[in-house]
């Protein structure tokens, strides 16, 4: 089956100062947490910092298909319980 991301929402990992978000294989819940690191190579980034917790949500939002699309290339590789998207992935 093909992932979807039929859930918009997405939260920020104070933590690992990254933003989680959720994907679907079918019924099967797959999770991924993209970097501020990574956020700021997105096009997102452009119009929203990423030093803060609104500025990294702010630049997921605008930068949300181009993560999604990075997202299902990275799940198509290999299957893992979590995905961590790097500034790699978006080299």
């Amino acid at each position: 089956m093909a992932l979807d991301f039929p859930n918009q929402s997405r939260s920020f990992d104070e933590a690992r100062f990254a933003v989680r978000f959720s994907g679907y294989d079918g019924m099967q819940q797959v999770r991924f947490l993209i970097e501020a690191e990574a956020l700021a190579k997105t096009n997102g980034a452009a119009n929203a910092t990423t030093d803060s917790e609104a500025g990294c949500l702010a630049a997921f939002d605008a930068a949300r298909t181009s993560i999604q699309d990075v997202a299902r290339f990275v799940y198509s590789r290999s299957r893992q319980p979590i995905y961590v998207l790097t500034d790699k992935d978006f080299s």
